[in-house]
């Protein structure tokens, strides 16, 4: 079944025409980048920015104020939730009983009991809210994702995620497993429409920190899709790729650059009779598809000002947001104790992402 987000249509009565009032609360590395969209999106007006260091560069025409008490003061209809993920839950929540939207930058929050705290309070407001996974609107990932739907590969066997680079020193509060890989669980399940069944992981940490700063993660999908993720912060190759590989070949999706390749498995004939019994792969044609490469944190915010406007509009929701969290932390415990973890979920409650 799938899960849309739709707005709840509020927006109606507080009068149709008039731009949707937004505020943001972080202005590090990920605020500014939303700042910058905010402050040019059709529809919407940047009303106020929290952040207690202020805006040193001075790039946004919105005032800055010291706390959130402050920005809901001054009025707004939804908030983008930037600052560390350790604030997500107390900020979501006070967010929440105010009556206000909010798009919170992923992960949802640092633990599943905090995550889940937040879809209540949402829910129970009947506030639409949603989780800044980035990578669904990658337009490589977005183009992948509708050929595979289209079966133009055929029965998938295995996707691997690469995501390493050097270390960000913006990020204190949680390890490499919540900050990154969180991404590629949330894309893998999305791109293949198939929940985790389960996962093992290994993580290392190198870095003197108290967080991990290494995983390598093997896991299984619903439908028997085999899945590798290897994500470090310890590398000077910054690399975002992702690799799906079927009966009829392989995509690349490499995310930094939004480009999608498709390496065909060429149905090749043997008249060698010892071979003829296996049943191998051959290479093929190497095409690289032309898509059209919008910003991805641009298209994030069109569908989440369009699900606040009552609009129809495909949006990571909370709950698809706490399931990514119930991986991540299974990945923890498994690399923790080693052993592999089984994080299906009861019929009731498995939700394809949408």
């Amino acid at each position: 079944m799938n899960e849309r987000n739709v707005g709840n249509g509020t927006l109606a009565k507080r009068g149709q025409g008039r731009r949707l009032r937004a505020g943001l609360i972080g202005l590090g590395a990920m605020g500014r980048n939303h700042g910058r969209i905010l402050s040019s999106l059709d529809g919407v007006e940047l009303v106020g920015v929290v952040d207690p260091a202020g805006d040193p560069n001075g790039l946004l025409r919105a005032p800055v104020v010291p706390d959130l008490d402050a920005l809901l003061a001054l009025g707004v209809d939804y908030a983008v939730i930037a600052c560390p993920t350790a604030l997500h839950e107390q900020v979501g929540l006070e967010l929440a009983r105010n009556g206000v939207c909010a798009l919170i930058e992923k992960p949802l929050a640092q633990s599943v009991e905090a995550a889940s705290r937040l879809v209540e309070a949402f829910e129970s407001a009947g506030l639409v809210a949603g989780v800044g996974h980035i990578e669904r609107y990658n337009p490589a990932l977005q183009n992948l994702r509708l050929r595979l739907e289209a079966g133009e590969l055929g029965e998938v066997f295995q996707v691997v995620t690469r995501r390493q680079g050097p270390f960000p020193h913006r990020i204190a509060d949680v390890g490499v497993v919540m900050d990154l890989a969180t991404h590629d669980i949330d894309l893998t399940a999305w791109v293949t429409g198939q929940d985790y069944t389960s996962v093992a992981a290994r993580t290392v940490s190198r870095s003197g920190r108290l967080h991990e700063d290494m995983v390598s993660v093997v896991g299984q999908l619903a439908d028997g899709t085999m899945v590798n993720h290897l994500v470090n912060w310890l590398s000077p190759l910054k690399e975002r790729s992702t690799v799906i590989t079927g009966d009829k070949g392989c995509f690349v999706a490499d995310t930094l650059t939004a480009d999608l390749t498709f390496y065909a498995n060429a149905a090749i004939d043997t008249e060698w009779e010892a071979l003829r019994a296996f049943r191998g792969v051959a290479e093929g044609d190497m095409v690289r598809y032309a898509i059209p490469k919008r910003e991805p944190l641009l298209v994030e915010h069109e569908r989440f000002r369009d699900a606040v406007e009552g609009k129809e509009s495909d949006i990571v929701t909370l709950r698809q947001g706490l399931r990514t969290v119930e991986v991540a932390a299974a990945l923890l415990r498994s690399a923790a104790d080693g052993s592999t973890i089984d994080v299906r979920r009861p019929a009731t409650e498995v939700v394809v992402p949408s």
